[in-house]
């Protein structure tokens, strides 16, 4: 009897509780959260931070991006298809990144190079048919050296032949979201039908420049090959950037008459990494120099800015009519971080957009609305905001259901 009156008396003191007063406006003041876990890529953004280029750069396309955010800073003919030579390897690795990763490949896996790898003309590591050669020592040839005999063997042992990567990189080439691209080979070597654009190829270079066992290769600037029958081969790194630009730590390089010089690089400085592209420019040196001249505007002009953290609680009430509770805290749910101009993270504004109040029953983690962001009367993002807890609908039963519960359990 004693024990009955007390779970009545504790009921009655949930539902009748008094509640803190709500406020009048929503304070969107962030408080501090963690860090989040890393995620998956989002889409490159639709539209650059600028109109035009800041500088005049003689080659045919190019585009400055930010790696995390995918925020396009400038670019200029993006989606003009055209070859990109060695440049096409990054798909190539990409695909064997990808398996390595996941344990569809091993780095140690001996590999028997067939003719037809050994027969490939341009930049090569001279394979030999017969030669046996680890995956991990091809991946390091294809590159460090962009060595097109270590690409075809990587096809093959991945795919069973070339033709077959070839449609499995189309595959992962739409997959992407890359709707300007069609592979025949996986080296860059002239092929009829096999073209891409800058635009394609930032997206497939930041999904390989996200893979932490690229760098493990890319970094190299100097290595051999040894064939195991006396003969050495040196392997000296195409992409210049990784010694002459402070921040570089990977990039592909490629050349061809068709295709001019290209190249996909990245660098990073800060919590900022960056990704340049530079397609059909007339040297090598050039290629270099543009893309050095891209990271120069980007690495002085913009910094990532956290708008947001997931879990960030909205300071105030939302009201809640014919509730146990006369209102609900709410918080956003999802992070935000920005590229933005140094100087201008003033200009970024917060706007909620909400009902005036919702109706009891309210679940935990129910959405109710967004906050949107908005630059120069611009909006770039929402936010969406979702409530913290449950408030169940007024009345007695729903107090003492809960109480019952917690006292039994």
């Amino acid at each position: 009897m004693l024990r009955n009156l007390l779970i009545l008396f504790l009921g009655l003191c949930l539902v009748f509780s008094s509640v803190p007063a709500l406020g009048t406006e929503i304070d969107l003041s962030p408080t501090p959260v963690p860090e989040p876990a890393e995620a998956a890529l989002c889409p490159l953004s639709d539209t650059p931070l600028l109109e035009h280029p800041p500088f005049n750069a003689s080659c045919a396309s190019m585009m400055l991006l930010e790696m995390d955010s995918g925020q396009i800073i400038f670019q200029s003919n993006p989606d003009t298809p055209r070859s990109v030579a060695s440049v096409t390897k990054v798909m190539t690795i990409l695909l064997a990144l990808e398996m390595l990763e996941t344990g569809r490949l091993s780095a140690d896996t001996v590999v028997t190079i067939s003719e037809d790898a050994a027969g490939m003309g341009g930049s090569q590591v001279l394979l030999d048919v017969g030669e046996k050669q680890t995956v991990g020592v091809l991946l390091k040839s294809a590159i460090v050296g962009s060595a097109n005999d270590a690409a075809v063997a990587l096809a093959e042992v991945m795919y069973g032949s070339e033709k077959i990567c070839a449609d499995r990189m189309n595959e992962r080439a739409a997959a992407l979201g890359m709707t300007d691209t069609h592979f025949v080979n996986c080296t860059g070597l002239p092929a009829a039908g096999q073209h891409t654009t800058a635009h394609d190829v930032a997206i497939m270079a930041r999904e390989m420049f996200s893979h932490s066992l690229y760098y493990e290769y890319a970094g190299i600037w100097l290595d051999e090959v040894d064939h195991g029958d006396g003969r050495i081969t040196q392997l000296t790194n195409t992409n210049k950037l990784i010694r002459l630009y402070d921040g570089c730590d990977g990039g592909k390089t490629g050349s061809t008459n068709e295709a001019g010089y290209c190249i996909a690089a990245t660098a990073k400085r800060g919590d900022m990494r960056l990704i340049a592209v530079v397609l059909g420019a007339d040297t090598g040196k050039e290629r270099f120099a543009i893309a050095s001249e891209m990271f120069d505007y980007g690495f002085a002009n913009y910094r990532r800015y956290p708008v947001a953290r997931k879990g960030t609680r909205i300071k105030g009430l939302l009201p809640v009519t014919g509730g146990a509770s006369e209102g609900v805290p709410l918080m956003l749910d999802g992070d935000l971080t920005l590229l933005v101009l140094k100087g201008s993270e003033q200009s970024i504004q917060l706007s909620p957009s909400l009902p005036q109040s919702l109706a009891a029953p309210v679940a935990s983690g129910q959405p109710v609305g967004h906050v949107a962001v908005n630059i120069e009367n611009r909006t770039v993002a929402q936010i969406p905001v979702v409530t913290c807890e449950s408030v169940d609908a007024k009345g007695l039963m729903p107090g003492l259901r809960r109480v019952i519960g917690q006292w039994v359990a």
